[in-house]
């Protein structure tokens, strides 16, 4: 099923977040905005973090590299990083492509909720279109 931007929660940093019950455990798939991925153009490189790592709200767990620019990806959640898409770094194109699908980076089985300081997609537009 696709996922609808619209659903999705935003970070100030231009991750996504999505968040699925996965059998009592709250799963949230992490990605980069579509406005976030415009912005960089040209991807060459994206590094990415273990499977088993902890992360605090705010914390870098890889990066994204452009032609201009490298780019730190930042945890918009608490929790243990219980998957990643190893397919994605020589895929960059698909970000591009599909931002939302095929463009996931990595999932984290939440500690506690989603912070407050996450974002609905209008004001997450609100934020892009004043830093445009």
């Amino acid at each position: 099923m696709a996922r609808d931007a619209t659903q999705l929660r935003y970070a100030e940093t231009h991750e996504w977040v999505d968040v699925q019950d996965d059998g009592g455990d709250a799963i949230a798939t992490i990605g980069i905005s579509a406005f976030a991925i415009e912005q960089l153009n040209d991807l060459v490189y994206m590094d990415l973090p273990e499977v088993g790592r902890k992360l605090a709200v705010g914390d870098e767990f890889g990066e994204v590299e452009s032609v201009k620019a490298v780019s730190p990806l930042y945890s918009p959640v608490a929790g243990e990083v219980v998957a990643v898409h190893t397919d994605l770094p020589d895929n960059l194109d698909g970000l591009n492509d599909d931002p939302y699908d095929f463009g996931w980076v990595i999932k984290v089985k939440l500690d506690g909720g989603l912070p407050e300081s996450l974002m609905d997609h209008a004001a997450y537009q609100k934020q892009c279109s004043e830093a445009g």
